[in-house]
């Protein structure tokens, strides 16, 4: 499991892409021990950098990410895990992607529905 750990100050970007529709659900970031707990459980994990801990895609909400398959890049520097999204959506403001907003004409426009009520899921 040899990646480039040192660019990004100990961690590497981690691209989440569903595993059957393509479409990319979320960015993150691992340290080597989220990387190693991804790998070891099959479940991703990541390192919070505004909480500067672990933390499992899912505990809170339910909404975990079954990896399904895990690529990097040629710098072995950011992975791309193809999971499937346990749940509505993995964006915490209730979307299926973080990826909601789209620019058009100069304007970000939301581009989806909600998939679920934040508010019901993590408390108000």
């Amino acid at each position: 499991m040899d990646l480039d750990f040192s660019k990004l100050d100990g961690l590497v970007a981690a691209v989440i892409q569903d595993h059957q529709s393509g479409r990319v659900l979320m960015v993150g970031f691992m340290n080597e021990e989220a990387f190693r707990k991804t790998v070891e459980t099959g479940f991703a994990t990541f390192y919070s950098r505004s909480r500067n801990k672990l933390w499992l895609k899912g505990e809170t909400s339910g909404h975990r990410l079954v990896v399904k398959e895990i690529s990097t890049d040629c710098d072995r520097d950011a992975v791309l895990l193809k999971v499937e999204a346990l749940g509505p959506g993995v964006c915490h403001e209730g979307y299926q992607s973080c990826f909601f907003r789209r620019l058009e004409d100069g304007t970000w426009k939301k581009s989806e529905a909600r998939a679920y009520d934040p508010a019901v899921v993590y408390g108000s």
